[in-house]
């Protein structure tokens, strides 16, 4: 097992208001989230994470959320001058924030450019206003288009717009039209995903009524992937799509079964060493996060994936890849033999699920694209 790339996750955890979609670890606050204290434990925090990479170099870095933009550029800066002062971060280094399109919520893309950040990720969700209210969003159509033009102004060359499908009372045509409207904004991604009603959300206890059925989701996913296409996008991972190469690093790593360093409330790690591969998770609550942090200055204490597990581990993010991965990358981040997929993989091929190129490359197909969950469900390791 050799050591992968390494990357920073840091949760900054409130919004204006949570909407009803989302089970990420958001907490509404708005103007009224303690961000002073929250950024004096996060570089804490931060501080303390530098010792797990021991020495090793960060490649990306993402601000999450919540609503990092809730946070000023001087906050931003603040923030990123810490990660920089604790860790030899890589000088092409992918550093993502993501933003919501709000001015409410926006400071100048200009000043988050001056504070480091290099790629920005907009969270649009849809052009249609009125399906924008029926999601729980706070922004316009317009908002997204002055947000993504003003970081086009202020230099930033890396930008990602977030666009949702199968919201409800959405047809194809209006889900294709959100595809047209994000292309003609130029941005170099577009995360184009279907709404799913999560655990724990306001939308699974009370479901919107309109959702399409799956042919419908089938028929806007399939047309949506010929648009973007045809516009320039190659697809590389269920939901992602770049042009010019501008693929995400950071989410890349992730999905390689590369490392990761997370700080902030309910952020969560992964990191290999010569004992075999951990994971750990901070506390959700931003509260008693912050006292975690101000009272013992580390939060997490790491668990060691068994390794019966790991080949599930890997696959459940290398599988949404269109290029699939290589036996050699299997091997390299897990430790484990090429032969301990040879069963899993020739049932998963024999579904035409999988295929293999050149002996050494293994890529889901169109099929197993589209039943991605039954892929991946069929390498959960053997129940004794």
């Amino acid at each position: 097992m050799t050591l992968p790339p390494l990357s920073l996750y840091v949760h900054l955890p409130w919004c204006v208001q949570k909407c009803p979609y989302c089970d990420f670890n958001s907490h509404a606050a708005g103007a009224a989230a303690p961000r002073r204290r929250y950024l004096d434990a996060l570089l804490t925090d931060i501080e303390a994470e530098a010792s797990r990479a021991a020495g090793r170099r960060l490649e990306t870095v993402f601000l999450g959320g919540g609503t990092p933009s809730l946070f000023s550029p001087e906050e931003i800066g603040r923030l990123l001058d810490g990660v920089r002062g604790s860790f030899d971060v890589a000088d092409d280094a992918e550093i993502t924030m993501e933003a919501n399109p709000g001015t409410v919520e926006c400071g100048a893309p200009a000043g988050y450019k001056a504070a480091g950040v290099n790629r920005l990720s907009i969270g649009g969700q849809s052009f249609n206003d009125e399906l924008l209210k029926k999601i729980g969003r706070i922004h316009s159509s317009d908002d997204i288009a002055r947000a993504v033009n003003g970081a086009t102004k202020a230099g930033f060359d890396n930008i990602n717009i977030d666009l949702m499908h199968g919201l409800p009372g959405q047809g194809i045509a209006a889900a294709l039209e959100d595809v047209h409207r994000a292309i003609r904004l130029q941005p170099t991604h577009i995360s184009w995903y279907q709404l799913t009603l999560e655990p724990n959300t306001v939308f699974y206890a009370r479901p919107p009524e309109g959702l399409p059925d799956e042919d419908t989701a089938y028929e806007i996913q399939d047309r949506g992937e010929a648009l973007l296409a045809e516009s320039g996008f190659s697809q590389y991972e269920v939901s992602a799509y770049a042009r010019d190469d501008k693929v995400c690093a950071h989410n890349l790593n992730y999905w390689l079964f590369g490392d990761y360093l997370a700080a902030g409330a309910g952020a969560h790690g992964k990191i290999t060493s010569a004992a075999g591969v951990f994971r750990y998770l901070k506390p959700a609550n931003p509260m008693q996060y912050m006292k975690t942090i101000e009272s013992r200055g580390q939060s997490a204490a790491p668990a060691l994936i068994a390794r019966t597990d790991l080949i599930f581990e890997f696959m459940l993010n290398a599988l949404r890849l269109t290029d699939g991965f290589s036996t050699s990358t299997f091997c390299a981040r897990t430790g484990q033999s090429a032969d301990d997929l040879d069963a899993a993989m020739h049932d998963a091929c024999e579904q035409g699920l999988m295929s293999r190129k050149s002996g050494s490359i293994w890529r889901p197909t169109p099929l197993g694209r589209r039943f991605l969950n039954d892929l991946q469900a069929g390498f959960l390791p053997t129940k004794p």
